[in-house]
């Protein structure tokens, strides 16, 4: 195991990136049909690609929270927001970038896995505080909570293995503290 990839599953910050800067934006929006194409569709028409998109019903039954993380120029996301903002289904926009935020991803990643694989997939999953949650003759299905270079970091471990299916949730944020997000 790399030193860096033992860094990322104790939680240490990823080095810094080069290019465009990842943005996570916090909308509060009404929990009804079609709200999801009319916000992905403000994107689409600036030629933004949503990195990541995750939606949930909030403490509130009728408002639903999305977490958008996208890359891109500070300028033309700032466009978006302010066209977000004019949607009548919208309630808040936040952009919470830079933010002191709890941020984590659900990833769950089905290996190939032998009986003399098994050992060597499950120490990873040990170092990732990941959990075997289905085994088979031929296969392991890991799940694996936490940030999403974290979840980067165990990809490119067990990759080795041949992952024959994965899926992630997407990043859910929320600020630390009493701020709102």
């Amino acid at each position: 195991m790399t030193a860096s990839a033992i860094e990322l599953a104790a939680g240490a910050p990823a080095p810094a990136r080069r290019g465009p800067m990842k943005h996570t934006i916090s909308v509060l929006v009404d929990n009804s049909p079609g709200v999801l194409m009319k916000v992905a569709g403000l994107f689409r028409r600036r030629g933004y690609n949503i990195h990541s998109l995750a939606v949930g019903v909030t403490e509130q039954p009728s408002v639903s929270r999305m977490i958008i993380v996208v890359e891109g120029e500070p300028e033309v996301l700032e466009q978006i927001i302010k066209q977000l903002n004019k949607l009548i289904e919208v309630i808040k926009v936040n952009d919470v970038t830079g933010f002191n935020t709890v941020d984590r991803e659900l990833a769950l990643i089905k290996v190939n896995a032998t009986p003399a694989s098994r050992m060597e997939i499950m120490e990873i999953c040990n170092v990732f505080r990941a959990s075997v949650v289905d085994l088979t003759e031929k296969t392991m299905t890991l799940e694996v909570t936490g940030r999403s270079d974290k979840i980067d970091a165990i990809l490119s471990l067990v990759q080795k293995y041949g992952i024959r299916e994965m899926v992630r949730t997407g990043q859910v944020t929320l600020v630390r503290g009493t701020q709102p997000t």
